[in-house]
């Protein structure tokens, strides 16, 4: 597909999505089989594509769409298993400590939040800071678990807190 033309972000945005919001739709619904998830999807990877700074000078709109598109997809999906370990976790738990449905939400509201902040961040550096502010790990205790040493927890730890509050201080 030819560049589109540049007439101001959100007039390119608009002229992208009557040229491609169909045909991304279809792509993602043979990925997904769900043509409710493939609406979804490409919506949300159309909202991104507004939140774009210069998207009018993108060369290849369709590559920019299905990569955009894959990291939705894969976000959801990663929702969608934490909170199905989340149930699980609850399932394991006596009746006595189940939490109120109340509390059960504001617990899996809590942990999507978690999960956007460290959004981006490496596996390693999202499991340390997991383990040690959820797991109640010490530094060393993690280390063993991720196989690389004290000092390198020491530098996820503050990277994944430079994450979090670029996130929290953002505008």
């Amino acid at each position: 597909m030819s560049t589109l033309p540049s007439s101001g972000h959100s007039a390119w945005t608009r002229l992208l999505f009557e040229r491609e919001f169909a045909w991304l739709r279809n792509h993602l619904q043979r990925r997904t089989q769900n043509r409710h998830d493939a609406e979804d999807f490409a919506a949300e990877t159309f909202l991104r594509v507004l939140r774009l700074d210069n998207g009018e000078r993108i060369r290849e709109p369709r590559a920019l769409l299905t990569t955009i598109a894959r990291r939705v997809m894969y976000e959801s999906w990663r929702r969608a298993d934490l909170e199905r370990a989340y149930r699980e976790s609850l399932a394991s738990l006596p009746q006595e400590l189940q939490p109120s449905p109340q509390d059960q939400y504001l617990a899996s509201e809590a942990l999507q939040m978690l999960d956007r902040l460290l959004d981006g961040l490496p596996g390693k550096v999202k499991a340390a800071f997991i383990h040690y502010h959820f797991g109640g790990l010490t530094y060393r205790q993690i280390a063993q678990e991720l196989g690389v040493s004290g000092p390198r927890i020491h530098q996820y730890m503050e990277r994944a807190y430079r994450c979090c509050l670029q996130v929290l201080l953002a505008p």
